[in-house]
């Protein structure tokens, strides 16, 4: 009933348990409260909260037009409905070191487990888009020792996010790429995140570069290609995400269905590929309700 009743600290503290089997898991990316309820039944390891989404559902583009009250009030709202750790996408931290480091106290505050912090130029933009610039690795380092030293909780996961593979061709841009990632690990980073890794065998020299926890990003209509979570757990990835896919899937049937009101003016057809009524109230535990006080809650959904 209400939020999860797993505290943050012991979300954290479980996750870096998990974490440290060296088994990947696997967090898709919630777009609300509700799907992130959703993400717990289906038996994943985790929730991950995209930047992107979180932009799309403000109407915006993920070009670094989101603050950091905002990201922060839409994750703390689905990190606390579910039992499941929770990472979040900080962008750049929203400013520089002293930025990074509120937001790292303030993503703590929130509930989350963990945070991505990126080495992206301000204002950042999507990790699979072209012409993405990067900071130099003093600048790099700065915001992930920042990130480091302003945390409390020993097991808020600090990851650092590199988009320097972008940045060039072939061997010399995968050399940027490790070179950057051993950089931030010396500065602090507990787990790295390759942007727009191309092939398993990228994703293999970057595990052979750096010896932490290592973040797989399966986004669709990307730079990477759509590999299974075998084929990552077989080059020794450990959290693999799909970061957009269950918003692109959900926006997708809500075309449809529009699609199919202005054609046939009733949804008749459709009430297969809908959540039943029931199957809803029964994610929203609203039986819970009932036996906390009858007045909220005191009927039967019939199936």
């Amino acid at each position: 009933m209400l939020y999860a009743q797993t505290t943050p600290a012991d979300k954290r503290r479980l996750f870096r348990e998990r974490l440290s089997t060296g088994e990947l898991l696997r967090f898709p990316g919630a777009f609300n409260p509700l799907s992130a309820r959703l993400i717990e039944r289906k038996s994943f390891d985790g929730v991950y909260i995209s930047g992107a989404v979180l932009s799309a559902d403000l109407g915006l583009p993920d070009i670094g037009l989101t603050t950091l009250t905002e990201v922060a009030g839409r994750a703390q709202q689905i990190a606390r409905m579910t039992e499941l750790p929770a990472i979040v996408d900080a962008d750049t931290g929203f400013g520089e070191p002293m930025n990074v480091a509120r937001t790292i106290q303030t993503l703590e505050d929130a509930g989350l487990a963990g945070a991505h912090i990126e080495d992206q130029i301000n204002p950042k933009r999507c990790g699979h888009l072209d012409g993405k610039a990067v900071v130099d690795e003093s600048t790099a380092i700065k915001r992930i020792r920042a990130a480091a030293d302003a945390r409390r909780d020993a097991n808020f996961l600090i990851m650092a996010r590199t988009d320097i593979r972008a940045t060039a061709d072939g061997p010399a841009g995968l050399a940027l790429a490790t070179d950057r990632a051993k950089a931030l690990v010396d500065a602090g980073a507990d787990a790295i995140f390759p942007e727009a890794m191309r092939t398993l065998e990228e994703f293999a020299a970057m595990r052979a570069a750096v010896d932490v926890p290592l973040l797989a990003n399966m986004t669709e209509f990307g730079k990477s290609e759509l590999f299974t979570a075998q084929q990552l757990a077989d080059v020794g990835m450990n959290i693999v995400i799909w970061p957009v896919s269950m918003l692109r899937i959900a926006m997708g049937a809500t075309g449809r269905a529009l699609d199919t009101l202005n054609e046939e003016g009733h949804l008749t057809g459709k009430l297969d590929e809908m959540q039943h009524r029931a199957d809803l109230y029964d994610l929203l535990d609203y039986e819970a309700y009932n036996h906390f006080d009858t007045s909220v809650f005191n009927f039967n959904v019939e199936r």
